[in-house]
């Protein structure tokens, strides 16, 4: 049945337009995610090491990045509250506008020598970010619930592109104002963000239904799932790992005598194999479940780890980051489809802002420790350290598998 007989039977029923529209919707936010998520990435391959030139202490270089999450966490729910109000379009929007400010005022932070002013940058890149995580949703709103592990996919791909506009964006213009390092790449990263809004504005999504605005069912009640549990505490582990060694690895690459581009080259195949998975990701979770990638994406992170500790040259950090982003992409990508098994229609944006919330919330946690763990003890300990949330994860996952009938997480949800 298509999706204009279904709206018809149902008045409540978003219209979601045919299929030539839902796959123009999810290639325009595919694209935008490739533009938008280049913001994040120039905020990893620049962010300590300009923490570290203008930070008053050695052990706020990781500061900015740190700050970046933060602004993430508490964004996240105004943009939740946006889009149920005004719907998607109107959130992304003003989510492309903070990645606008971030640009320039990252650029007139290096220029002043601003440690705080650089802070404040990144903190509106993370609200930008949290509002480009938020695609992903935006694309199994528009289709069919059984396409919509693949639209979640499709959209997450094209940060694959974002792996590779970020650091050579970074490469190619981090010394084109040579008294001041980066800050051409901050106005460069503000007009990329300029091309996502216009690529936004083309984007048909359903507005929020008379129910969807009611809310649903109290947060409380739908938190208490276990399935709800454990797809937080997955995607959250998942994603606080993936931030908490990737924030380190530019640091402790230059702390290892490796050169900036070396540094920029690796981040750059960490963010590819972040997203390029996720051409297939969305056809495994909907042949094996969400629960089995997940397990998969926690034991690669896990394997990441420990090619770390096996040495730190060039070919480890690049394995490590490697490793990261494909383990990132299982684990997150997984949880996210579990989180879908968790509302009703009309609770979707209320209940993904809280899991996003959780998730950037601990993220923070993470991304606070990592500087101060990488100078005070280096890049070992925090490498060692990644393996407790790893632990807690895996024990959840388990958990919940006991609850269920199949032996891993499988199609029906535990409400």
């Amino acid at each position: 049945m298509s999706s204009t007989n279904a709206a018809s039977l149902n008045p409540h029923a978003p219209d979601l337009g045919d299929r030539r529209e839902q796959r123009g919707t999810i290639i325009r936010l595919s694209l935008a995610q490739a533009l938008a998520g280049a913001n994040s990435t120039v905020i990893y391959a620049t962010g300590a090491i300009i923490g570290a030139s203008l930070a008053p202490d050695k052990t706020l270089a990781t500061l900015p990045i740190s700050v970046f999450v933060v602004g993430m966490a508490a964004c996240i729910l105004p943009t939740g509250l946006i889009a149920r109000r005004h719907g998607r379009r109107a959130a992304f929007l003003a989510g492309t506008a903070g990645g606008v400010l971030t640009g320039l005022l990252a650029a007139l932070a290096v220029v002043l020598g601003s440690f705080w002013l650089f802070c404040l940058a990144t903190f509106f890149g993370g609200a930008y970010a949290a509002v480009v995580l938020s695609f992903r949703f935006a694309a199994a709103d528009c289709v069919e619930p059984e396409w919509r592990p693949r639209a979640l996919s499709i959209v997450m791909a094209g940060g694959v592109a974002a792996g590779v506009i970020g650091p050579q964006l970074v490469t190619y213009t981090m010394d084109l104002w040579p008294s001041h390092m980066f800050a051409a790449t901050f106005l460069v990263q503000a007009l990329v963000a300029v091309l996502s809004a216009v690529v936004l504005t083309g984007v048909r999504l359903p507005m929020p239904t008379t129910a969807e605005k009611a809310g649903g069912r109290p947060l409380s009640v739908i938190a208490r799932q276990p399935l709800f549990i454990v797809a937080a505490t997955c995607g959250a582990v998942s994603y606080m790992l993936m931030n908490f060694l990737m924030t380190s690895a530019p640091l402790a690459m230059r702390m290892c005598g490796h050169s900036q581009e070396t540094s920029n080259l690796g981040l750059q195949w960490h963010v590819i194999a972040m997203y390029a998975p996720s051409f297939f990701t969305g056809h495994l979770i909907t042949r094996f479940g969400a629960g089995r990638v997940v397990a998969v994406g926690l034991a690669l992170i896990g394997i990441s780890a420990a090619v770390g500790l096996a040495g730190i040259d060039v070919a480890h950090f690049w394995a490590t980051l490697v490793l990261l982003g494909v383990g990132w992409n299982f684990g997150f990508i997984g949880a996210s489809a579990l989180v879908l098994e968790c509302h009703r229609p009309e609770e979707k944006t209320r209940v993904q802002a809280l899991n996003d919330f959780i998730v950037f919330g601990t993220m923070a946690v993470g991304s606070f420790s990592s500087g101060g763990l990488l100078t005070a003890y280096g890049w070992d300990m925090v490498l060692w350290v990644s393996f407790g949330p790893l632990v807690l994860a895996v024990i959840a996952l388990l958990l919940v598998t006991r609850l269920r009938r199949s032996p891993i997480i499988g199609k029906e949800a535990v409400r």
